[in-house]
């Protein structure tokens, strides 16, 4: 991961995008029943506990390493498999010529017999691949996963460790989302939430987007000193 995000500007001028991707579940439409109370002298703005529930939405969506700029975002009120491939599929049609390196997590969706067909069919891959559960590349998670990580493809997937999907930096720009989106206004419908979250991101990429000051580096854990 770390060494994907050192090269991010160099390979982003060889012509291949790497992103952080990741899906931002459970997004909920509030509609708060009464306006705030503003802000004044010694008062900070009150909120109104009471509200309404109009669904929920998944965003589904990429942070591009190099630049800041979240990318193709795709925002829907389910995640499944078929969410995911297509949003892969709409992010490569961005730059269909381009090589991409999504970084993932080990969620089931991301290394799916869906996402191996496509990934094939895109990058020309003519080999059998078997069948899903039984033979050949489809045959098990851990065969789909190291298919979808060749670094002979034009398109593949970097799989954080398990237990570490804080190392995909799409996890910061959730937390910016949250912060100043989610947590602050009020949504009359799941289609307004929507409008409101895609709006955002137009905003965010004008005057916010800037590359994250990536400050972890991978070292080895040094023996603890011993007492007697």
């Amino acid at each position: 991961m770390c060494e994907l995000y050192e090269r991010a500007g160099q390979l982003a001028e060889q012509g291949t995008h790497v992103v952080g991707t990741d899906e931002k579940t459970g997004m909920q439409a509030l509609q708060r029943l009464h306006p705030d109370i503003p802000m004044g002298p010694g008062r900070v703005r009150g909120r109104e506990f009471e509200y309404v529930r109009h669904g929920t939405m998944c965003l589904i969506a990429n942070l591009e390493i190099w630049c800041g700029h979240v990318t193709a975002p795709s925002v829907g009120p389910t995640r499944t498999e078929a969410d995911f491939k297509a949003h892969v599929e709409q992010t490569v049609n961005t730059g269909p010529q381009a090589g991409w390196v999504f970084i993932v997590d080990n969620l089931d969706t991301h290394q799916s017999e869906s996402l191996v067909l496509y990934v094939a069919q895109a990058c020309g891959v003519e080999e059998d691949l078997g069948v899903k559960g039984k033979s050949g590349v489809l045959a098990s998670k851990a065969s789909r996963k190291a298919f979808l990580s060749d670094p002979s493809h034009r398109i593949r997937f970097a799989y954080t460790p398990r237990h570490c999907s804080w190392l995909n930096q799409i996890e910061i720009w959730f937390g910016v989302l949250s912060r100043k989106l989610l947590r602050r206004a009020s949504f009359a419908s799941a289609a307004e939430l929507k409008e409101r979250v895609l709006e955002f991101i137009e905003y965010f990429n004008r005057t916010m987007a800037k590359p994250i000051k990536w400050l972890y580096s991978p070292r080895p854990l040094t023996d603890a000193p011993t007492t007697g």
